[in-house]
């Protein structure tokens, strides 16, 4: 069993609208924009991170803005909930402040004994809010949303699988271990994580299969603190059989993925070396930032890109 793995890092999604999109995390969210860049592997289209002042492993929620992307279709084989960690008693703010902005899909609920508030993103994405108590993470708090308030972190996130047992058993030998059932839901917790420590997840059998477009989870991240850690778990994976990328430079970390067998694709991303590599905190976020390959092309990225007012 590996113990490198220290909970979520990051949750890479698929969006429509850049700023449609910077403003629902930015400003109904209240989360900070930590970085603007673009894709490494299509530079016509921007990566966007938010997260908390710093864009600390654990809070970071990233998106693919691909303009005139289809909407993705929800089903099994993909990550179908992101859950976001906030303080004990502020359901009630986030309720009247999603409904009095129209927000769809509202639906209050007890998932494992914490109260939660569902909701859609602007593509349909899958949210939900949970009260969880003794989150020592600090939200940001030079946003939107008062900091008592507000989002503290991921605390997890909910599979969709038709069969949930060899995804199950990668989690177990990712040090996760099984702590609770709920109907279709099997929960998957992190001993001693980041505070992003659960996945959640849900057997449907009978479910089709999911396609990817705008509101999909592209790929889901798990934290190691440095290149040596995850060294050690590329090659314990490999060994265990799993097809295993090589450790690729995403500038503000170094990632490795593999396809899970639900069909979900993991990332394994280092905490190292963060999102202040070429910004100073004050200004995270502002300045657009052009992968070192793809330096040559800003002038023609800039003239391609659709400007995201702050």
């Amino acid at each position: 069993m590996l113990t490198q793995i220290k909970g979520l890092h990051h949750v890479t999604s698929m969006a429509a609208d850049a700023q449609e999109n910077n403003d629902f995390f930015t400003k109904l969210l209240g989360l900070r924009r930590v970085k603007k860049t673009v894709n490494f592997d299509a530079p016509d289209v921007y990566h966007l991170y938010y997260g908390d002042e710093v864009g600390t492993p654990g809070t970071v929620m990233t998106y693919f803005p691909f303009r005139h992307i289809v909407k993705g279709h929800r089903g099994a084989g993909e990550v179908s909930e992101t859950v976001f960690s906030v303080a004990p008693g502020t359901l009630g703010y986030w309720k009247e402040r999603f409904a009095s902005r129209g927000l769809s899909g509202l639906q209050e609920e007890d998932v494992f004994g914490e109260r939660r508030l569902r909701f859609l993103g602007p593509d349909g994405d899958g949210f939900a809010l949970a009260e969880v108590d003794g989150d020592k993470r600090l939200p940001f708090a030079g946003g939107t949303v008062p900091a008592d308030e507000g989002v503290h972190g991921f605390h997890g996130v909910t599979m969709r699988l038709r069969d949930g047992g060899a995804t199950g058993e990668l989690l177990k030998y990712m040090g996760y271990e099984e702590v609770d059932r709920q109907g279709a839901l099997t929960r998957y917790a992190i001993k001693d994580g980041n505070g992003a420590d659960f996945v959640d997840l849900e057997v449907l059998p009978g479910a089709s299969a999911a396609r990817q477009g705008a509101g999909s989870v592209h790929h889901v991240a798990f934290a190691v603190e440095n290149r040596k850690k995850q060294l050690e778990v590329r090659k314990a994976l490999i060994d265990t059989g799993y097809h295993v990328t090589p450790v690729i430079d995403r500038d503000y970390f170094w990632a490795i993925y593999f396809r899970t067998p639900g069909g979900v694709l993991f990332e394994v991303a280092t905490n190292e070396p963060g999102f202040d590599r070429d910004e100073d905190t004050a200004h995270l976020g502002q300045a657009l930032k052009v992968p070192a390959q793809h330096a040559h092309l800003r002038e023609r990225i800039e003239e391609i890109l659709q400007p995201i007012a702050d």
